[in-house]
C-alpha cells in the first residue's frame, strides 16, 4: 500500500532554494539569453547576464567608436552601452518597444549590450555546440564562443570578454569619469 503522506525524510526543495553552487553551475552552463539582432538569434551565456531593462535615455559621450553609445543611469549606477548592431557592422535602425538592453558583468564592469529584442533562455546541451567554427576571431580569440544546434535553427553563441574588450571598457570608463 502506497502512503499518500508527505515524505518527511526527502522534503521537496523550497521555491528559490539553494541546491548547491555545483548544481547551479552545472545548470547555468548549459543555459543561453538569446536574442535578435536583425534576422538571426544570438545568445550569451544566462550566468553573465544581470538583467533585461527597457530602452532609456541614453547620455552620449564624446570621442567613442560609434557602437559605443553612451552610458545610462540605472538605479544609481552608470552603466556604459554597447549597440551589437553597430558592432558587428550592421545597419544602425532606430530603437522600438522590442529594442533592450542586456546589461551584463564582463571582466568585472557592467554593460549594457543593445539588441533588437529579447527571445528566451535556451537550454543548448554542450553536445549540440559546435565550438569548432572559426568565425568572428579577434586577434587569436574569438567573438564567436560557438554555433548551438538545435531542431529548426542555429543560435550564434557570443563570447563576451571578447565582443567588449578591456579597450572598449577603459575607454567607457575614462570618458564617463571625464
Amino acid at each position: 500500500m502506497t502512503s499518500l503522506a508527505p515524505d518527511t525524510a526527502h522534503p521537496p526543495a523550497a521555491p528559490g532554494a539553494n541546491l548547491g553552487a555545483d548544481m547551479e553551475a552545472d545548470t547555468l552552463a548549459n543555459m543561453y539569453l538569446t536574442f535578435d539582432i536583425g534576422t538571426e538569434e544570438y545568445g550569451v551565456s544566462i550566468a553573465d547576464v544581470i538583467e533585461i531593462v527597457g530602452m532609456q535615455r541614453i547620455m552620449p559621450i564624446p570621442d567613442l567608436p560609434p557602437y559605443l553609445k553612451g552610458v545610462i543611469n540605472l538605479r544609481g549606477k552608470v552603466i556604459p552601452l554597447m549597440d551589437i548592431r553597430l558592432r558587428f557592422n550592421m545597419p544602425e535602425r532606430p530603437y522600438d518597444d522590442r529594442t533592450v538592453i542586456i546589461v551584463m558583468e564582463v571582466d568585472d564592469s557592467p554593460i549594457g549590450l543593445i539588441v533588437d529584442g529579447v527571445r528566451e533562455v535556451r537550454e543548448i546541451p554542450i553536445d549540440r555546440i559546435d565550438r569548432h567554427a572559426q568565425l568572428g576571431k579577434t586577434g587569436t580569440r574569438q567573438v564567436i564562443a560557438g554555433l548551438g544546434r538545435l531542431e529548426k535553427s542555429v543560435v550564434v553563441l557570443l563570447n563576451p570578454s571578447v565582443l567588449v574588450s578591456e579597450d572598449d571598457i577603459r575607454l567607457l570608463q575614462e570618458k564617463s569619469d571625464a
